[in-house]
């Protein structure tokens, strides 16, 4: 027969309250009647029946996570640091590929409201201020991952993507670029894009230098192509750039492909930096410089912002920044 928690509070010498309090990591428990009940959990071979502490707890042990695609590597390595994060709380996370499409953002949301999920995770991309303007199952906590454009109040996980922005370009200025492209706009679009859009421009002003309308280049999407083909075209220019900031990892990859092509020299001809800290960036030739968002604080911020509503119905919604950092590499120093 299976052991229950009643026979690992006999073991330990404590009441089953006691030992149900160890299993779920109450701290108020005295350390000598924790270490004994962790010692009959051990001899025992006790494992707690998740199913059945959701079920007491109203809750159903699934988190969803809500990604535009997972052939980015900036999302698959974020779902990755997710999954290990909501496992320390005995959740297990479905992962939702959404296009960027805001029929299936809003799809994602309903599931929570409809109680099959004990949570949302969403990076959105396609969704409006409106569509979250009554956004309160009590329930259901919605956490947002990287945008501050919606202006809707729930809950908040993102770098400063103007400051990151901006530290980017500052860093192509104080190399002595002047004709300092961009590439990843996405006009219409309330999201990140318009705010390195904007920090870009923010740092280009700062160092008096103008904003050549020329110089920034939307793509529909942010792949290693679409990168490539934006910097095709900037090379087509009859002044083309020095250097290029460009609003994803996979668009910088591209574009440093496109100039190699050309017979540029990166970064003696063309300095290039990018945008999330993905792995592959440390293999492209030259070694990428990028800006990288802390993304295991991001994950572990998430998850805490769900327990936290879940754990204390009515709290306000917050907003959490993480940091950033500027990684320096080949691609902008020799």
């Amino acid at each position: 027969m299976a052991v229950t928690l009643k026979d690992v509070a006999a073991r330990a010498g404590v009441s089953v309250k006691t030992a149900s309090n160890v299993v779920n990591g109450y701290s108020f428990v005295a350390a000598d009647n924790r270490r004994r009940v962790q010692e009959a959990i051990e001899q025992l071979g006790y494992v707690p029946n998740i199913g059945a502490r959701n079920l007491r707890r109203g809750r159903t042990g699934f988190l969803t996570l809500a990604v535009p695609e997972l052939t980015n590597p900036y999302f698959a390595e974020l779902c990755g640091l997710v999954m290990t994060a909501a496992a320390r709380h005995d959740w297990t996370v479905l992962i939702e590929q959404t296009a960027g499409a805001r029929e299936r953002e809003l799809a994602v949301i309903n599931a929570a409201h409809r109680s099959l999920v004990d949570g949302v995770i969403l990076s959105p991309i396609g969704m409006h201020p409106a569509d979250l303007a009554t956004d309160s199952a009590p329930n259901s906590p919605l956490v947002l991952l990287g945008e501050r454009a919606l202006g809707a109040r729930v809950n908040h996980v993102a770098i400063d993507n103007v400051k990151a922005a901006e530290v980017a370009t500052e860093h192509l200025i104080g190399l002595g670029r002047r004709r300092i492209a961009a590439i990843g706009d996405q006009p219409g679009q309330n999201g990140t894009a318009m705010l390195r859009l904007a920090g870009y421009r923010g740092a280009l002003r700062a160092a008096g230098l103008p904003d050549d309308p020329a110089l920034t280049v939307p793509t529909p999407t942010y792949s290693r192509a679409e990168g490539a083909g934006a910097m095709r075209r900037l090379l087509d220019a009859p002044n083309p750039p020095d250097a290029v900031f460009c609003f994803n990892d996979l668009l910088a990859i591209g574009a440093i492909s496109a100039a190699r092509d050309r017979g540029l020299r990166v970064p003696a001809d063309l300095a290039v930096v990018g945008f999330d800290g993905i792995e592959e960036g440390n293999y492209s030739a030259p070694r990428l410089t990028t800006i990288a968002p802390d993304k295991l604080a991001i994950a572990e911020a998430a998850i805490d912002l769900v327990k936290r509503q879940l754990d204390h119905d009515g709290q306000q919604p917050q907003d959490v920044t993480v940091p950033f950092t500027l990684e320096i590499h080949e691609s902008t120093h020799r």
